[in-house]
């Protein structure tokens, strides 16, 4: 299940860093913690996107200025979920940066049918290597159009759906067919345009600092509808649990997208429909002009 948290913004022009995923996750693994479920303790099995709204760029980061801001939450288990969300809707105030936000309702994503071969966006960034402490490693770039690039994918994808346990080894013999295939056509407009699709990252597992390279760029996969299905609702690459790897479908089919989901602030009144901002959708790539790191291709 794919769930919207949206928050009301009591400062708005307040900022994030560009790359704020850590903030999100440490924000996500207290409330989890602070629950007292320890079965949810090391849970991985969940993916988040950043923090969306309309914003500005500055040298400082990205200001939001909407009155409502989302964060997609994403997870197989509804049972993580829901006790995830009640630790949120016990917060009524959080601080996230220089962000202070209300929780104010949520809203469930309807399942769209996936097939063998779907086009994804991503709404945060992919990560390809979990580098060990004191290497290198993870801010290697890798080519979008290269083999080892959707072999890495391949490799930490079925890795974690063989640790799941939701799949049986015949299942898991059957999911050999896969395949990353990037779409060069916006990769080569944003080189022309010396923007960015691939940036370094900073990334805490256990209190230690990793830096990592992520990538935001569209591509079309071709696997089995399971596979589709796990990536789908856990990220595909390293670090989903900590907010990346998240995807959407570039198309989506004509119709509602979301439904209301049980958690809503008692006496929420909703903002008018103007006020409302288009959300789920992949990052600015205009953000790219304010950063000082590595730019598209490799350093």
């Amino acid at each position: 299940m794919r769930v919207r948290l949206i928050f009301s913004l009591k400062n708005k022009g307040s900022y994030l860093p560009f790359h704020h995923q850590y903030i999100l996750a440490q924000f996500l693994k207290g409330l989890i913690v602070k629950g007292g479920r320890e079965e949810f303790f090391n849970y991985n099995y969940f993916n988040f996107s950043g923090l969306k709204g309309q914003t500005k760029v500055s040298r400082s980061g990205l200001h939001y200025y909407s009155s409502l801001v989302t964060l997609v939450l994403s997870s197989q288990s509804e049972d993580f979920m829901d006790y995830l969300l009640e630790q949120v809707f016990a917060t009524p105030k959080i601080e996230l940066g220089n962000l202070i936000l209300s929780p104010e309702y949520t809203e469930i994503e309807i399942e769209p049918e996936l097939e063998t071969s779907n086009k994804f966006v991503c709404i945060s960034p992919l990560v390809l290597i979990t580098p060990a402490f004191n290497e290198e490693i993870g801010k290697r770039f890798i080519s979008p159009d290269s083999d080892e690039f959707s072999d890495l994918l391949y490799e930490s994808t079925l890795t974690r759906m063989e640790r799941s346990g939701w799949y049986t080894p015949e299942q898991m013999e059957s999911f050999y067919k896969f395949q990353v295939v990037p779409d060069m056509v916006y990769v080569n407009k944003l080189k022309e345009q010396q923007k960015k699709f691939a940036r370094i990252y900073a990334v805490y597992d256990m209190d230690v600092k990793y830096e990592v390279r992520g990538y935001t760029l569209p591509f079309t996969l071709y696997a089995a509808p399971e596979v589709q299905d796990f990536v789908f609702k856990c990220g595909l690459g390293a670090f989903t649990h900590k907010g990346f790897g998240m995807l959407d479908l570039a198309n989506h089919p004509s119709g509602n997208r979301t439904t209301a989901y049980k958690f809503k602030r008692e006496g929420f009144v909703p903002y008018r429909p103007t006020e409302r901002v288009r959300q789920n959708v992949a990052p600015e790539e205009a953000e790219g002009g304010a950063s000082t790191e590595e730019s598209n291709s490799e350093d």
